[in-house]
């Protein structure tokens, strides 16, 4: 992956833990920490492509599969997340 394709990367995980913390239950946790967790929920979501076939079509849906990806992996995150946050 070049420079251009990490950048982009970095740009949509963010956008994709933006809204993750939106949507999420107790709004995430903050802004900055919210897009980490958006640019690791596209590993995570790009993994959980890998293991269930029935999501690979969002792969062919260009830059807005790439946000449901990466929002589907950083709700997962933020969830898990919040349960030690709570604790």
């Amino acid at each position: 992956m070049d420079i251009m394709g990490w950048i982009g990367a970095i740009i949509i995980g963010g956008i994709a833990g933006w809204l993750a913390g939106k949507v999420m239950r107790g709004g995430g946790f903050g802004v900055l920490v919210n897009v980490i967790l958006g640019i690791l929920g596209g590993v995570i979501g790009n993994w959980l492509i890998s293991i269930l076939p029935f999501l690979s079509f969002l792969q062919s849906w260009g830059v807005i599969g790439s946000i449901i990806i990466g929002f589907i992996g950083a709700a997962i995150i933020l969830a898990i997340a919040g349960l030690f946050k709570r604790s």
